[in-house]
């Protein structure tokens, strides 16, 4: 899953989002040097990969684009369940989608000395370029999926990838509704008990 699948799962906590939204950046143990419930978003992250990554139904979507993207395959699969949280956005929550993003960049600008190195550098990107709201349309995925691509000396392929959420669109749609459903309470069950 991608950011805002992170931000989403990581219920109302803003520092559990914080954690959640810098994992990636975060190796180790290095999590311990965090506050108690930054850790529980840090280690919430790490969960949430690894159901991600061995569901079948995610493993589905990623087949669908392994020839052509091999191992980036599941990277665009996360940026492309990302779409599919925002188009549907009203299913998962009674919160507007622009006013959710809003609150969750406010409360980085408030605890951005809690944040990461890493994290203190993707924020202005993702706040000014509004990664977030961008989700929505497959022209904001493109854009995302193109600059992933630069990020990669354009050797993923990733700004091609938009040809196939079109083309097998529904087949991408259903699988991220079905799988999302038990990612949210495999998520909740996990957050209790961290």
């Amino acid at each position: 899953m991608n950011f805002l699948a992170h931000i989403y799962l990581s219920g109302d906590n803003d520092f559990i989002k914080i954690g959640n939204f810098m994992a990636d950046g975060i190796r180790g143990k290095q999590f311990e040097n965090f506050t108690k419930e930054i850790q529980k978003g840090i280690l919430l992250h790490r969960a949430i990969d690894t159901f991600t990554d061995a569901h079948p139904v995610f493993r589905e979507s990623t087949k669908r684009l392994h020839e052509r993207y091999h191992h980036y395959a599941g990277v665009i699969v996360d940026i492309f369940y990302d779409h599919f949280l925002a188009k549907n956005w009203k299913n998962y929550s009674e919160e507007d989608l622009e006013e959710y993003i809003a609150r969750f960049y406010q409360s980085m600008r408030i605890n951005h000395d809690l944040l990461s190195e890493r994290a203190k550098g993707i924020l202005p990107y993702m706040e000014t370029q509004n990664w977030l709201s961008s989700y929505q349309s497959i022209e904001g995925i493109h854009e995302i999926l193109t600059r992933m691509d630069r990020r990669t000396g354009n050797e993923s392929n990733m700004r091609f990838a938009s040809e196939e959420l079109k083309e097998y669109y529904s087949q991408f749609e259903q699988e991220f509704i079905t799988f999302f459903e038990e990612l949210r309470t495999y998520s909740k069950q996990k957050l209790m008990s961290l």
